[in-house]
């Protein structure tokens, strides 16, 4: 996806070294993940640095190679400056709704970039809905609105099984993050990229529906 931007470098490095000072610091983890008990004690450092905690090497892999082949996409639409607020901001809403969804599992605990990554997805998908990506052992390109559809898909199902610590529910909330920020500062998007608009709601709505219904 074009060069690597410092600013794309940075914010990989950055979860790079503070994932990898928590496999190796049990401690260091707990103090710092996304924990509801420690939220309401006033701990409110845990709703920014848990998006740069990671379960092991291969969520941190999976978060970083999404991150590479979006984030340049926004960048170099939006500039460095619009991209770190849509970054930083995709990571709160994603943390906040999952405190909104969890605030009465005073145990329940998550990490990962996963939100802030979301959001990007999603802009980068509005910015360039033309864009395609190549995945391992798949030898055609995958459009990348495909690509974004099915990470949301891939979190409902995270969701669902509860079987890690990993974020999952973060994922929508970044993505809506990601997405209703691109439109605000890119509204003539409405005019040229209504389907893509349209599409990358499907999933949002979904999840929704199912938490209503009492599916997740």
């Amino acid at each position: 996806m074009g060069d690597f931007h410092p600013v794309t470098l940075a914010i990989i490095a950055a979860n790079v070294l503070f994932s990898l000072k928590g496999f190796n610091d049990f401690n260091f983890k707990e103090k710092y993940l996304f924990n509801i008990g420690g939220i309401r004690r006033g701990e409110h450092i845990r709703m920014l640095s848990s998006g740069f905690l990671h379960a092991n090497t291969a969520h941190l892999f999976f978060n970083m190679f999404t991150l590479y082949f979006f984030a340049d996409a926004v960048i170099y639409q939006l500039g460095p400056l619009r991209f770190l607020i849509i970054y930083l901001a995709s990571l709160l809403i994603g943390n906040l709704l999952s405190y909104f969804f969890h605030k009465d599992e005073y145990h329940y605990r998550a990490l990962g970039a996963s939100g802030a990554v979301s959001g990007v997805l999603y802009s980068a998908i509005l910015l360039q809905p033309g864009m395609s990506l190549y995945l391992f052992l798949i030898p055609i390109p995958i459009p990348a609105y495909i690509f974004g559809i099915g990470y949301l898909l891939y979190s409902i199902y995270g969701m669902k099984a509860r079987a890690d610590n990993v974020g999952h529910d973060a994922h929508f909330g970044g993505a809506i993050g990601g997405y209703v920020l691109t439109l605000a500062m890119v509204p003539i998007l409405f005019q040229t990229n209504m389907l893509m608009i349209i599409l990358l709601a499907i999933p949002i709505i979904i999840l929704f529906i199912m938490i209503k219904l009492g599916k997740i």
